[in-house]
């Protein structure tokens, strides 16, 4: 964001100024239609001399139901790595080109994020902890480990490797 001349500020209203954001967007948003509509908010709100341009060309969120196979199969397999139960997101938001996989090709997609909530990911200081590592090497293992035992398992989820997860 910048108003005015930020290197050399007056204690005035400046007669321009500019912005540039960023929207993320959850499925089943009309990404088309974002511009749009913030040009039509700002026409009805008395600012109709406002630009808006799209910098970039959006790209749409995808989502795979918790429901799916796939899924549930990533899950049991990194819970059978970590002992734990992993905790598993239905969205992924339209910052990626993830929809050429899930969209254009109907390919599921599963994203296997190593970080924790303060990992400031995507800030100048993301960080991942050193001693995480060891068990974010080990869960990408058995997911690879796990793989020749994905079709029996997606065929007979019951199968006797252990009980499918539900997310």
């Amino acid at each position: 964001m910048e108003a005015g001349t930020p290197s050399a500020p007056v204690g005035a209203i400046p007669p321009r100024a500019w912005a540039r954001c960023q929207l993320r967007f959850v499925v089943g948003v009309p990404i088309d239609d974002v511009v749009p509509a913030i040009r039509r908010h700002l026409a009805r709100s008395g600012f109709g001399m406002v630009r808006v341009d799209a910098v970039e060309q959006p790209m749409p969120a995808t989502r795979v139901p918790l429901a799916n196979p796939w899924v549930r199969w990533a899950a049991r397999s990194i819970e059978r790595s970590t002992g734990r139960r992993p905790v598993v997101l239905p969205n992924f938001g339209g910052t990626i080109p993830n929809d050429a996989f899930t969209d254009i090709l109907g390919l599921p997609t599963i994203w296997i994020p190593h970080s924790y909530p303060g990992c400031l990911q995507h800030a100048p200081d993301e960080h991942v902890p050193v001693s995480m590592v060891p068990e974010a090497l080990a869960l990408m293992a058995g997911i690879y480990w796990d793989v020749p035992e994905a079709r029996r398992w997606l065929d007979d989820p019951g199968d006797p490797g252990g009980t499918p997860l539900h997310a």
